[in-house]
């Protein structure tokens, strides 16, 4: 089930999983995909609260490009 990421092991946890589905195969629309979606959009809301210098730094990546 997902869950709001609220501590740092959940983070590191979720980052695992994502590598995880990251190396498959996984197909627009499959469950799979989905599970990556949602879960990046959770670490995304996740560093922007606990990480925000890295936040900043891909942001000002995003005007250069």
């Amino acid at each position: 089930m997902l869950k709001p990421i609220k501590t740092e092991e959940q983070y590191n946890n979720t980052l695992a999983r994502v590598y995880e589905l990251m190396q498959t195969d996984t197909k627009e629309g499959s469950a799979a995909s989905d599970e990556l979606e949602v879960l990046s959009i959770l670490i995304k809301e996740y560093e922007l609260v606990h990480h925000p210098a890295n936040m900043n730094y891909i942001k000002n990546q995003e005007k250069t490009t």
